[in-house]
């Protein structure tokens, strides 16, 4: 998998297309959750795209402090239904962390995490904090890496 960080107004109209798509695939069919993706919320984010022959297959966006949360953030962590026994939820994630520590080092980072998603984050060094809470109709948990 190839990573690929940009702006929203660096990203080209197949790389949104496909961005949305994924995130509408999973998010919304497969979770079976109808909920408002397009957020406005996009123009301000920093796109972590993972690809595969030209397919994007692994996606986060990261948001700096006060643009979604007061500390720096990561939202929309996604992966294809058919790549996600390659470990590129891992990858993305790795990915998008480094991206922060570039940008925004030594600051903390904070998540909205789906509940069975616990473990998953808490590998990568996040903690949860505060008590379970429904988004969406899905539990999720407040969970901070600093």
């Amino acid at each position: 998998m190839q990573v690929f960080i940009k702006t929203f107004d660096e990203l080209n109209i197949h790389q949104l297309y496909q961005i949305l798509r994924l995130r509408s695939e999973v998010f919304v069919v497969e979770q079976d959750c109808v909920y408002q993706d397009v957020d406005n919320k996009d123009q301000k984010a920093l796109h972590i795209m993972g690809m595969k022959d030209g397919q994007v297959v692994a996606y986060t966006r990261v948001f700096k402090p006060g643009d979604y949360f007061d500390n720096v953030s990561i939202g929309r962590v996604v992966v294809s239904q058919e790549q996600r026994q390659y470990g590129l939820g891992k990858q993305i994630m790795l990915a998008s962390l480094a991206a922060i520590d570039q940008r925004f080092p030594d600051k903390p980072i904070e998540i909205s995490a789906q509940s069975y998603l616990l473990k998953f984050y808490t590998d990568l060094g996040f903690s949860a904090f505060g008590e379970e809470y429904l988004e969406d109709g899905i539990p999720h948990r407040r969970m901070l890496k600093k």
